[in-house]
């Protein structure tokens, strides 16, 4: 499924101040314990940033934080001081942050608590974004999704790795014809509270689904401490892979095969959150996710098949 060629250059657009109207949309941040709470922040906020985006800023953020997560518990007290910095106020509950703001980042690093944090964001009828992962199972997903279409409220989550220009460009070649496989790849730590690949593989499953679309039949997965290798089974017998590496250099990328050729995709990754930044803000003004449902409900589906075929020695898996 190719994204549209309105989202491959979006990213060319909001580098143009003038191409936006001066508009003010309040935004809220929920989780400061990764680091993309300040990157986002400064994006928005810090008017002398050569890749600031105009018309919205980070008004108000709730810090947040889980005791059982290193990766939060360790680092939510220097990233609240960097959002704090860029004159944000900080707020002690997230009923206080959505009495100050209009659309909401939901940021917290530990995706098991994204489900209990989204309720009242949906309940208070605040589109949201939910940075990766949009949650530790594919329950919970399926149920945020649920309640934001019950509500009638916008929501969508995505990896910045999904919207880098040359994937983009890529995908929406007509000259390749339609995408035949690829062999995506990324850094896949683990973190012990959350099913292998959705703490950090996902982001190399979010370019091999941009790539091979929703309709993934069926999965095998060959585990090793330093490599994971998923081979799953697209309809219309494409093959897509997914290589999560732990031993040496961690990379993000692709192999694409299209039916007129191939493409090696990387990204700069120091502009990644700048391309999500302009995707976010576009949803924020239209209400439109730039990603189906669908599609994201496959891949925490892939990535829970995953655990399954890992469970039993790589047996195929099939996906419902």
């Amino acid at each position: 499924m190719k994204t549209s060629i309105y989202f491959a250059v979006c990213f060319c657009v909001f580098l143009t101040t003038s191409a936006w109207p001066d508009v003010n949309i309040k935004v809220g941040l929920i989780g400061l314990d990764t680091s993309h709470a300040p990157a986002f922040t400064k994006i928005l906020n810090d008017s002398s940033y050569r890749h600031h985006m105009p018309g919205a800023r980070v008004v108000a953020a709730f810090p947040g934080g889980s005791p059982d997560v290193e990766a939060s518990f360790s680092r939510v007290e220097k990233f609240t001081r960097e959002v704090a910095s860029y004159q944000v106020e900080i707020v002690e509950d997230i009923p206080s942050l959505l009495t100050k703001v209009d659309a909401v980042i939901l940021t917290s690093v530990d995706g098991r608590v994204h489900l209990q944090q989204v309720k009242p964001v949906i309940a208070a009828k605040k589109p949201v974004f939910i940075d990766k992962p949009m949650a530790a199972s594919l329950a919970d997903v399926e149920e945020i999704f649920r309640l934001a279409n019950e509500a009638n409220v916008a929501c969508f989550s995505a990896s910045s790795l999904r919207f880098f220009p040359e994937l983009q460009e890529a995908l929406n070649d007509t000259s390749l014809g339609m995408v035949t496989g690829c062999d995506a790849y990324s850094p896949a730590s683990l973190e012990p509270h959350h099913p292998d690949l959705m703490w950090y593989g996902v982001h190399g499953i979010e370019i091999l689904f941009a790539a091979m679309g929703a309709e993934c039949e069926s999965l095998s997965r060959t585990f090793t401490p330093g490599t994971d290798m998923v081979v799953g089974l697209w309809t219309g017998g494409r093959i897509g892979t997914f290589r999560g590496i732990r031993d040496g250099k961690g990379r993000y990328g692709a192999t694409i095969f299209f039916e007129n050729g191939m493409r090696h995709v990387e990204p700069d990754t120091g502009l990644l959150y700048v391309h999500l930044m302009a995707e976010i803000l576009t949803f924020f003004r239209t209400g439109n996710p730039p990603i189906p449902q669908e599609e994201t409900i496959a891949m925490f589906a892939f990535m829970e098949g995953a655990d399954i075929s890992k469970a039993q020695d790589g047996a195929r898996v099939r996906i419902q």
